[in-house]
């Protein structure tokens, strides 16, 4: 198989020698407009993880059926469920939907903000936006649940899904809700969101807004903005701007390293977008029922699919990524500078639903284990008079 070489201009980036509280991230990508999908590889497989019932379509699919495309309107990223297909009752039914993978794999260090207009919601509806470690079975190399709710939930719900031994502190400073402190349960170490309208129509009704993730050795942090109170370091950025943490305020949820050693526990996260239906969360009888609807899950899958699913879809005005590069002082205490020569990003080959390594469990099931992406990572430290700046080079599969 040959190899790639991918290199990222201007990375020569300090190790973390000192702890700072927060950093100055520099932008590596952004995933908007016309070349949006061009980063991602989709899924093409069943609904094998969380037993959705779902097909994941493959590119040419979901272009040629209108399940992935640029709203020329709006130049937002639109990724839906089929709405239109009459589907007839069966034993085993599956609605075309779909479920996309970032060829780039995101390391400790890394910050993740997403604006979205509109989140999939509705009976049997579960969409997800989530970060799976790469190349590694399920889930030792960690997964990172940022946007996760089913059916009429009207609140967002955040998870860290790992092996035994992470924790969510007791004494975490975050404004959102603790329903489980062990990430190694089915549901993960899962804070709900307490800002009102962070999921369902309530969300879509208010605008949208915006979630952001910062990785980090201090620990992983996730922060939720309505559209009318997004800090003017994301709301004034563009694609090439750096991002400064100072104005961002508490965070919703904040997953400190005194109780999760992160670099343990997290590999270089993948980003995935899906929306599976019904599944081992949103179509669980007792759930379903108790979440705003009423039935069965599959009699939604069965008919036409309109007006049932005419909201599940996403509407992304852009995913955009960044790496730590410089650091200033700060006293919230929930960054700090990067401290491992692992800072990389690197890009996969089409996923394998046949490979090992596989996450978004759901925050009431645990799922099984197949993969999300096959991924090649290293990353090696460049000689330089000092020995504290690091060169970055990424090698890529292509299969």
């Amino acid at each position: 198989m040959p190899l790639r070489l991918r290199f990222l201009p201007g990375l020569l980036l300090l190790p973390g020698l000192f702890r700072f509280s927060a950093a100055i991230y520099t932008p590596i990508r952004e995933y908007s407009g016309t070349d949006f999908f061009s980063e991602w590889d989709y899924y093409g497989f069943i609904d094998n993880t969380t037993w959705g019932n779902v097909t994941y379509v493959d590119q040419s699919t979901g272009t040629s059926q209108g399940l992935t495309f640029i709203d020329s309107s709006t130049g937002h990223a639109i990724i839906r469920v089929d709405n239109t297909t009459n589907i007839p009752a069966a034993q085993t039914v599956n609605r075309n939907s779909v479920k996309i993978t970032s060829k780039d794999a995101y390391p400790i260090g890394s910050l993740i903000i997403i604006d979205v207009s509109h989140i999939p919601y509705g009976c049997s509806v579960w969409p997800s936006f989530w970060m799976l470690g790469t190349n590694i079975l399920w889930p030792l190399g960690g997964e990172i649940d940022i946007i996760e709710a089913i059916n009429n939930l009207n609140s967002n719900q955040y998870a860290l899904h790992t092996t035994p031994g992470c924790y969510l502190a007791p004494n975490s400073s975050q404004t959102g809700n603790t329903i489980e402190t062990d990430c190694s349960t089915g549901q993960g170490c899962l804070v709900q969101e307490t800002k009102p309208n962070s999921f369902g129509s309530g969300f879509a009704q208010a605008g949208g807004g915006v979630f952001a993730t910062q990785l980090d050795v201090s620990g992983i942090y996730m922060w939720f903005w309505a559209r009318s109170n997004i800090p003017a370091s994301i709301s004034q950025a563009d694609s090439a701007s750096t991002m400064n943490l100072t104005d961002w305020g508490t965070p919703t949820a904040a997953y400190l390293s005194t109780a999760c050693n992160i670099s343990q526990y997290f590999q270089p996260q993948q980003l995935v977008l899906d929306i599976t239906l019904c599944g081992v969360w949103a179509g669980v009888p007792s759930i379903y029922n108790s979440t705003g609807c009423s039935g069965q899950c599959i009699d939604n899958v069965i008919g036409t699919g309109n007006p049932i699913y005419n909201d599940a879809y996403w509407d992304i005005a852009y995913i955009r990524t960044y790496l730590a590069t410089t650091t200033t002082t700060d006293t919230t205490g929930n960054s700090s500078a990067p401290s491992s020569s692992s800072l990389a990003s690197s890009t996969s080959s089409s996923p394998s639903p046949s490979s090992s390594g596989n996450g978004n469990s759901g925050s009431g099931q645990a799922a099984n284990a197949n993969t999300a992406a096959q991924t090649g990572v290293w990353c090696f430290p460049w000689p330089t008079v000092s020995g504290a700046l690091l060169g970055l080079v990424i090698f890529t599969f292509l299969w």
